[in-house]
């Protein structure tokens, strides 16, 4: 499976770009939100990708990071959630946006995305949920970086697939790491940081997401 492509930027189109690879072109189909953040006809790019393949289609779909590429791959694992919805909700709340909205239950968020229903909202947010905290600890851990642009010549690289984060962690990495993947949910520092803490201090060898679901836990609302 190709899991990451470089190349130069042949043409772009409303949907997809096409990628020249050593004098072989690729379509790769994107989100609103990637495509807006890829330079211009002629630059290089680099991205990681998903190839989707039926019995008449072979496509491929691009991604800025591993994160966005995991997010797709569990979107797609949702009944009613196809390539095209996916890329919808992923260009319309990013994915850091999608873990947001999953960890904290805003279906109305993933409702925003175009031809996405209630109840397919709902759908995705009760089954992707005990997902998120995994993929949170992707984003929060600093090996998850976005592919190197190839400067002079294309070239075509067989990546692994998006993996969580270790099972444990240095020292307080974990703790840092699902402190971060919380402020980025939105809640405050102080509060983050004392949830946190209490579920350290209750699973001293906890990993990231571990860490990261306890601590969601002590934040619900009661009652």
């Amino acid at each position: 499976m190709i899991g990451r492509i470089a190349g130069r930027i042949d043409y772009r189109a409303a949907d997809h770009v096409l990628i020249d690879v050593k004098g072989v072109g690729y379509l790769v189909y994107c989100s609103d939100r990637t495509l807006a953040a890829l330079p211009g006809a002629g630059e290089h790019v680099a991205l990681y990708t998903d190839l989707l393949v039926r019995e008449d289609l072979l496509q491929l779909y691009g991604f800025t990071s591993l994160v966005e590429k995991e997010w797709h791959r569990l979107l797609m694992s949702v009944q009613g959630i196809g390539a095209k919805a996916s890329l919808a909700i992923l260009g319309t709340l990013g994915p850091d946006g999608v873990g947001r909205a999953i960890a904290l239950g805003d279906v109305n968020a993933v409702k925003a995305a175009k031809g996405i229903g209630p109840k397919t909202a709902q759908r995705v947010v009760i089954e992707l949920k005990d997902k998120a905290p995994e993929v949170m600890a992707m984003g929060a851990s600093a090996s998850v970086a976005a592919p190197e642009v190839v400067a002079d010549e294309g070239e075509v690289i067989e990546a692994p697939v998006a993996k969580p984060a270790p099972a444990k962690a240095p020292d307080g990495a974990a703790q840092a790491e699902a402190l971060s993947a919380l402020t980025n949910l939105g809640y405050g520092p102080g509060e983050a940081a004392g949830a946190v803490a209490q579920a350290a201090g209750e699973m001293p060898e906890a990993a990231t997401a571990d860490l990261i679901r306890a601590a969601l836990k002590l934040l619900a609302p009661k009652g």
